[in-house]
């Protein structure tokens, strides 16, 4: 990153020294009282009221400056909103002449100067609520200048920085010239309180796990490695937290939970980043049936908290959370898909692999030579029916050779007890009745190792603890992971995972030295 100055920051750096030579402190460290906010003066002022308006104490961000030579009009933005100030010259610089206004307000103030000032509340002769100013003090002292966003009377915007490169990079500003995007953001926020209070009042309780593993398990994926120095021991950053949270079911706890922050080496899109939230939750006596009632009850309560309705706009549809959702197997979703497209093939679960390799090559010519029959069915059913499904739908009954911690079908051979809840053409939620036969998940993860010989990098590890704790036995279990960021791009309406992201991960703006880095890393190593 450029530190080289351009004009404005220069100006402003210059403007920053006539105001500290003037004895000002611009960065004060003194506490400002505040007792009020753009929102609630705007939403609660009327002439009526204007005694309680009387001491009124708000700071903020100035947005928008109109000099009208011994006064001037602000625009001064908060957490909550806008409001507009009247700053005269009498009235903050009494008994000096104009040049100390010039020089404590007009001269050296610019829009991004963060300000607090005291007055009182009153109505302008065109109608706009404002604070007339009797008091000011900067607070902090913007250096680089904001982009520029023009607003008309009604608040419309126009020249919005749209730019994704810029908006996820530099979020920061983002939220001050955006203001909407902070909706989102206290959306997702909001959505997590409702998660938490329906769980804390079924009972279920709220548990930390590592998030630095000695094996990466829990889920099919590729992990990030990094070495622990104290140890020296190569260590990974959690793919999943669920094979710790059924470490507490069999400790003996019934109902735990987790907003686990994960971590997968794999591609980037818009609904895939690196680093991401899912919520996990395992509960000891009941099974996927059960899971799946208690799911479309939580999503309910989401829609409705959030938008006041089960039904929800994302882009041009309208998705409708009342519940029951629509139940249907893995395999009759691919062969509804193949009729609906005109396409010959019929596929079940008696298939081999090679038979499902002959249709998935006859589909798509290229395929990956080492995936098993579990990756082939699901290429079949991302590729063939998987965005079809806009209104919520339980996927359910997979393979077994799809789901290495998922206990066999009770009445379907070759089939696990397993769910995915589809939304909107993608997946949001993932589930199973746990698999705890300890002999039967020991062969499971065999076979997980075998394909990871033939070149799988996403096959699960071994983990031999956890099959020593369910050696000690684990009740009967049903277990979710619900994909946080992607729920929230669902009740925000919002097109990208970065949308939903404070900070999505970026490429570097400098490319790192890694040569320097070794160096660093070495060192703290002695």
């Amino acid at each position: 990153m450029s530190t080289e100055l351009n004009e404005q920051e220069i100006l402003r750096r210059n403007k920053l020294e006539e105001i500290t030579k003037s004895g000002i402190d611009a960065y004060p460290a003194a506490l400002f009282e505040v007792n009020a906010t753009a929102k609630s003066i705007l939403e609660s002022f009327t002439p009526e009221k204007a005694e309680e308006f009387k001491n009124i104490s708000i700071a903020g961000r100035m947005m928008g400056i109109r000099d009208m030579g011994k006064a001037c009009f602000v625009n001064l933005q908060d957490s909550t909103g806008r409001i507009q100030l009247y700053i005269r010259r009498d009235d903050i610089c009494p008994g000096e002449d104009k040049n100390t206004f010039d020089l404590l307000f007009k001269k050296n103030t610019d829009i991004g100067d963060i300000i607090g000032v005291t007055g009182y509340v009153f109505i302008t002769k065109v109608g706009e609520t404002s604070i007339h100013v009797t008091s000011y003090k900067m607070l902090s002292k913007s250096l680089r200048p904001l982009p520029i966003v023009k607003r008309d009377e009604q608040g419309n915007a126009y020249d919005e920085v749209t730019d994704p490169e810029f908006r996820y990079r530099q979020r920061y500003v983002d939220l001050i010239i955006n203001p909407h995007v902070k909706e989102t953001f206290i959306k997702r926020t909001k959505l997590v309180n409702t998660i938490r209070e329906f769980l804390n009042a079924q009972g279920a309780l709220e548990v930390d796990t590592p998030v630095l593993q000695a094996i990466p398990g829990g889920a099919a994926a590729r992990p990030f490695l990094t070495h622990h120095n104290t140890l020296d021991i190569p260590m990974y950053l959690r793919i999943a937290n669920e094979l710790y949270l059924k470490r507490l079911i069999v400790g003996g706890f019934d109902w735990v939970y987790e907003f686990s922050r994960n971590f997968r080496n794999e591609g980037m899109d818009r609904t895939h980043n690196p680093e991401f939230t899912v919520l996990e939750w395992y509960t000891a006596y009941k099974d996927y049936n059960w899971m799946m009632d208690i799911t479309e009850k939580l999503f309910e309560k989401i829609a409705i908290e959030l938008h006041g309705t089960t039904k929800v706009k994302v882009g041009d549809n309208e998705i409708d959370f009342k519940a029951p959702f629509k139940r249907i197997t893995i395999f009759d979703a691919i062969n509804e898909a193949f009729k609906r497209s005109g396409k010959p093939y019929v596929i079940n679960s008696d298939m081999g692999e090679e038979e499902l390799r002959k249709v998935c090559l006859e589909l798509y010519k290229d395929v990956d030579p080492n995936i098993g029959k579990g990756k082939l069915v699901d290429l079949l059913f991302g590729n063939e029916a998987e965005p079809y499904f806009i209104q919520p739908t339980f996927i359910i009954d997979y393979p077994i050779e799809m789901s290495p911690l998922t206990k066999k079908h009770r009445s379907k051979p070759g089939l696990v007890e397993r769910f995915e809840l589809m939304v909107n053409g993608k997946e949001l939620a993932n589930a199973y009745s746990e698999l705890n036969d300890p002999i039967d998940q020991r062969e499971r993860f065999e076979e997980q190792a075998r394909l990871m010989e033939r070149g799988d990098d996403e096959a699960m590890f071994i983990d031999q603890d956890f099959l020593r704790a369910l050696e000690y036995g684990m009740p009967p279990t049903a277990g979710i992971g619900i994909g946080i960021d992607r729920l929230a791009m669902i009740m925000t309406d919002s097109h990208s995972i970065q949308d939903v992201l404070f900070f999505p991960q970026m490429r570097p703006e400098v490319k790192i030295n890694t040569e320097e880095a070794e160096l660093t890393d070495s060192s703290s190593k002695k």
